[in-house]
């Protein structure tokens, strides 16, 4: 059986850079699955509505967080808007922000803020650079074909990364071999999260074959790709590189906005975490489109917690572990609070997945 050499294995604490919280019931819903999923340090969006353009914002988002899970770090982001100026940036810096987040405008959940023109913001992107914060960006064109979107955004990573080579960049949850080629080309500054469920599915497990209706609940925007692009993600997942590293973008939408002719876009994967990553790898050394022994103990703790944590200077300071071991636990059909009537579906609910616990 694949990867049997890794049950019992003790790993650092993963760190997911890139979730999605929400507010009020919906975040009293999902916060609490974080360390289920094995992470204990998370970078958190900022699309909220209203999104989070203050510093305030950010630090009161940041308190309500930390009162539902006092046992993990979040790492807090404003969202790149006109409000947003050069001051703004050194006000956050002061205040221990780290980033701030780039949406543009319509392509995504509450994106409609988002950006239009990326000239307008470069005050603040040279801010950014002399503060040293991170730009995150979801790598995406308005109104192209999604399956062209993230391909035709990469011209203003490279333009992005020329005017200002020491400002640290994102790209966000890649999905295209395209994507993997152009950060890897650029400077040290540049890299990219990889989400879980984008090193498993592919354009049929949300579109359907031939257009014909696939799952609601493995649609996300960027959307998943072609078979050759998501071997693309998972060779550079498991290279070493740390250029890539997981973001795994979880996004929780109520199970009812999954449904219909217009899902919501987003996939569940907060409380699997680091488990759906070892699925992934796992079916990928199945199939041949990885083979077993590109898995290591090293492999794993550089995608799931190393290069990520050295890329935003965020160290474990509780030094946990977990560990990762072969099971039958089942992917719950549906997450919901005690006496909330918040549900939301995680992905691969039903199936069976590895087991992981804290040491």
């Amino acid at each position: 059986m694949a990867l049997a050499k890794l049950d019992g294995c003790e790993l650092p604490a993963s760190a997911d850079f890139h979730v999605h919280l929400r507010d009020s019931a919906m975040m009293e819903t999902v916060v609490p699955t974080i360390r289920r999923g094995g992470v204990n340090t998370v970078y958190v969006m900022p699309n909220l509505v209203p999104p989070v353009t203050t510093v305030k914002q950010a630090t009161d988002y940041r308190d309500r967080l930390q009162a539902l899970e006092p046992r993990v770090t979040f790492l807090m982001s404003l969202y790149l808007h006109p409000s947003v100026t050069p001051d703004t940036i050194r006000e956050a810096k002061k205040a221990g922000v780290t980033g701030v987040k780039s949406y543009p405008a319509g392509v995504t959940t509450n994106s409609d803020s988002g950006v239009v023109d990326y000239a307008a913001f470069y005050p603040v992107f040279s801010a950014m650079q002399d503060e040293d914060m991170i730009l995150n960006l979801h790598g995406e064109v308005p109104d192209v074909d999604v399956h062209r979107a993230e391909q035709s955004f990469l011209p203003v990573l490279v333009e992005l990364h020329e005017r200002f080579p020491r400002l640290r960049i994102v790209l966000e949850h890649c999905t295209s071999a395209a994507a993997i080629d152009t950060v890897a080309s650029l400077g040290p500054s540049v890299v990219a999260t990889i989400t879980a469920h984008h090193l498993s599915i592919v354009v049929d497990d949300w579109n359907g074959k031939d257009g014909g209706g696939g799952d609601p609940f493995c649609f996300c925007k960027p959307v998943a790709k072609t078979p050759a692009d998501r071997d693309a993600l998972l060779r550079a997942a498991a290279s070493g590189n740390p250029k890539f590293f997981l973001g795994t973008d979880s996004a929780p939408h109520p199970a009812q906005a999954k449904k219909g002719d217009k899902p919501a876009a987003g996939v569940f994967t907060q409380p699997y975490a680091t488990q759906l990553v070892l699925d992934a790898f796992e079916m990928a050394c199945e199939t041949g489109a990885l083979k077993e022994g590109d898995i290591t103990r090293e492999v794993l703790e550089g995608f799931l917690s190393k290069f990520g944590r050295a890329f935003y200077r965020a160290p474990d300071a509780r030094n946990e572990r977990i560990v990762l071991k072969r099971g039958d636990e089942r992917i719950v059909d549906v997450v919901r609070k005690d006496g909330s009537d918040v549900e939301v579906v995680p992905f691969r609910r039903g199936r069976s997945t590895w087991t992981l616990t804290w040491t």
